[in-house]
């Protein structure tokens, strides 16, 4: 019988990146990334056994620095990218490199060895995304239908679109753009947007959010003063193509139509510190994720702007006349958006939210302390979705 009960597990450092391997469909597996400044960075690869309500747990050393940002290639389950930290004469970088874990580690789902602590492994440097050029990296995104060959990378005001060769080996700087304009531009945070064949992205920077053509690298929206401070998190919506969230430090979640940017379509405004992470679910998109310096994860149910918005169509058939004509007054009638459940087994800023690509029903959130607590979506709301 699944439990609704949270599984919490420590990492000995702090922490703020935190991916799902996304290629990986089958088993519920997340990636987390270190940020300590004494001892070796770390990737923990913690696989999540639903059955039996324990975490397993292997570790890859990060030999770089902190880890910044990470993420997965959507094609190749052994292959990720990482933000990190690196000083050079004094002066601190944030590079971006592509790696491979160990062959055995690739899949989910396996046992983690009784004594971990003799079984540290390295990851393999596939290739460095060369930004000498460019400035600090701030994130890497794949492309999310791809065959994981095309990466976008954001570094300071560029937009960089890469190439992955001979196995991801080797990083070609196929095109790029720059952010034009007055002061100190720098990218916050960037989504690729799985619709439109792929050929969008969105950037936050500041309090503005832009979109992007990957093929023309021409601007082709922009929502100025999209928060009234900075930008931390966008995400799109899976199955409406023009729909987009953003989050940011004036505690707003915002949900956008990219065709209209004037206004924001809703706005939710549950958070009462910086909001650091939004994120749609990928199959019943009226739930939406989020985590703040709150310390609380938020799960909202914004079904009035999700691609069910009036609830599952009843078959006619099944009704009687006085029913159907009530059930038709219903359907007709938007469902109310709700804030589901706050979770709040964090103590500290809660960096990072994601959900699993195996289950749709199960989340992780990953605060700076180092812990990361795995949850499931209300068995009730589950099923209300469901039946």
């Amino acid at each position: 019988m699944e439990d609704d009960a949270p599984v919490i597990y420590g990492l000995e450092f702090q922490a703020r990146a935190l991916t799902p391997q996304t290629a990986e469909t089958d088993a519920i597996r997340f990636l987390v990334g270190t940020q300590s400044l004494r001892y070796d960075n770390q990737i923990h690869i913690i696989d999540f056994d639903d059955e039996n309500n324990i975490i397993n747990k292997n570790v890859l050393l990060h030999q770089v620095g902190e880890i910044w940002h990470i993420s997965t290639s959507p094609a190749d389950k052994g292959v990720l990218a990482t933000c990190y930290n690196k000083t050079s004469d004094t002066k601190v970088m944030t590079c971006a490199a592509v790696w491979r874990m160990p062959k055995e580690l690739e899949s989910g789902s396996h046992e983690s060895p009784d004594d971990s602590s003799s079984n540290t492994q390295t990851l393999e440097l596939l290739c460095h995304l060369d930004n000498t050029a460019h400035g600090n990296m701030a994130c890497v995104m794949w492309e999310p239908m791809g065959d994981g060959k095309k990466i976008i990378s954001l570094a300071d005001n560029n937009i960089l679109l890469w190439d992955l060769q001979e196995s991801s080996a080797k990083a070609v700087l196929s095109s790029s753009t720059a952010l034009e304009g007055k002061g100190q531009l720098k990218f916050t945070s960037g989504r690729w947007s799985p619709h439109h064949n792929c050929t969008q992205i969105a950037t936050a920077n500041d309090t503005t959010v832009r979109g992007w053509d990957t093929r023309s690298m021409r601007q082709i929206y922009c929502i100025e003063n999209a928060h009234g401070q900075l930008v931390r998190d966008l995400d799109f919506n899976p199955n409406k193509q023009y729909y987009l969230a953003s989050c940011g430090d004036d505690c707003k979640v915002k949900f956008w139509d990219t065709r209209n940017v004037a206004e924001p379509v809703k706005t939710l405004e549950e958070h009462s510190h910086w909001v650091w992470n939004v994120r749609y679910n990928h199959s019943h998109d009226q739930l939406i994720l989020t985590g703040s310096s709150d310390s609380r994860v938020i799960l909202s149910n914004m079904v009035s702007i999700s691609s069910e918005p009036f609830g599952h169509m009843v078959d006619d058939e099944e009704l009687s006349d006085q029913e159907d004509q009530h059930q038709e007054e219903k359907i007709k009638e938007p469902l109310q958006d709700s804030v589901i459940a706050t979770y709040e087994e964090h103590e500290d800023s809660v960096y990072a939210v994601e959900w699993s690509s195996a289950d749709p029903w199960l989340f992780a959130s990953l605060s700076y302390d180092g812990r990361l607590v795995i949850n499931r979506v209300p068995r009730a709301l589950k099923y209300h979705i469901l039946l």
